[in-house]
């Protein structure tokens, strides 16, 4: 939808570009039966570069586009109405237009998800002051391979960690047979009190959807809508609660390994050297999980029964697990760049999501001012 909208925009600007040309005399444009004064010229000019400056932001600010689209929107039809013999056609690329720069405000809009996701932000996100430093000491009681991995990350001799940002692209899909759907994320995790805000942008059959999980004040929620209106998915209560301290203590291990030291978390020796188990406590919620380690000290899987998928309206446990690799540095800190996440079911284990971290950053009022 996105490229088609580019599209329309470039060739209904360039259009508008015969305005000022017959105006000024620049061109001889026979089919353009009616007089043009210099004063509509420069106006028809305006509008070509409003519609051309919003095809543009459609590609690099998809979330801000439509403030200018709806200017350029009103600008191309009144110069339209102006030489409505020659130029009606051109309400019909309008109406196109009117109809994303709709989609645009309920996708991005101050009643959108996107928009409860940045104010959550800004609420939730702490500006604090420098922490202690993570040391060799302070991690002294955790198993071998997470000590061993804490030191690779470069974990050891930085701040503790109170707030982290992460931008993602991939795919993603509803079940093994489904197809796949381009995505973008951000992602914004509070360390305490804990808090996990990921908002998510996709696309199915040219069809923006949109979608925000939200884990916060102690319960967790999810809504997914299509065209920014039309709720496609919604859970909430205390199973996805569940659900979603598994995937919050998913982030701690991969974006923010110096948490892995925090007290709310109780290790033990997993099934062979390369692993270990824990135990973490958040909301009234205790999840576990078991991480597998490679012979270098990097964490390359992580496994966990206590997650649940949606299945006929319902949520069930399954196991999950989070195969990681391509790992490099971002910052102080070296974090897998490439992940899937996998549900097991009885017929084997299929991968529904595929991220590539783009941006991963702590927050900076620690970073800077430790």
């Amino acid at each position: 939808m996105r490229v088609a909208l580019t599209l329309l925009l470039v060739v209904h600007g360039a259009l508008h570009l015969l305005g000022p040309a017959r105006a000024f005399g620049l061109a001889e444009l026979p089919q353009l039966t009616q007089p043009i004064s210099r004063t509509m010229g420069v106006a028809w000019l305006v509008a070509a570069a409003l519609l051309l400056v919003t095809a543009a932001l459609v590609i690099v600010a998809p979330r801000v586009w439509w403030i200018v689209g709806a200017i350029a929107l009103v600008a191309s039809q009144l110069v339209i109405m102006s030489s409505w013999a020659d130029a009606r056609w051109g309400t019909v690329a309008n109406v196109l237009l009117l109809l994303a720069v709709v989609v645009g405000v309920l996708t991005y809009g101050p009643w959108s998800l996107w928009a409860q996701y940045r104010r959550d932000v800004e609420r939730l996100v702490p500006q604090a002051p420098a922490t202690e430093l993570l040391t060799s000491e302070s991690i002294a009681g955790l198993p071998a391979p997470v000590r061993r991995y804490l030191e690779r990350v470069g974990a050891i001799g930085q701040p503790r960690v109170a707030s982290y940002r992460a931008r993602w692209k991939g795919r993603i899909r509803s079940g093994p047979d489904a197809p796949w759907m381009a995505l973008s994320a951000e992602q914004h995790n509070v360390v305490e009190p804990a808090a996990r805000l990921f908002s998510m942008d996709a696309s199915m059959l040219g069809v923006p959807i949109d979608g925000l999980h939200r884990y916060v004040e102690s319960g967790a929620t999810m809504h997914v809508k299509a065209l920014g209106a039309v709720t496609v998915a919604r859970e909430g209560g205390d199973e996805l609660t569940h659900a979603e301290t598994v995937t919050l203590l998913n982030d701690m291990c991969v974006l923010a390994p110096s948490t892995l030291a925090g007290p709310n978390l109780v290790w033990e020796p997993g099934t062979d050297r390369d692993r270990a188990r824990v135990a973490f406590t958040n909301a009234g919620h205790t999840v576990r999980a078991e991480l597998v380690f490679d012979d270098d000290g990097d964490l390359v899987d992580f496994v966990s029964d206590d997650r649940a998928r949606s299945e006929g309206g319902a949520l069930t446990r399954k196991r999950w697990s989070t195969p990681l690799g391509g790992y490099r540095r971002f910052g102080e800190l070296r974090v897998a760049a490439r992940g899937s996440a996998l549900w097991h079911e009885a017929e084997g284990p299929y991968p529904y999501i595929e991220l590539e971290l783009v941006e991963h950053h702590v927050s900076p009022t620690i970073a800077e001012r430790a």
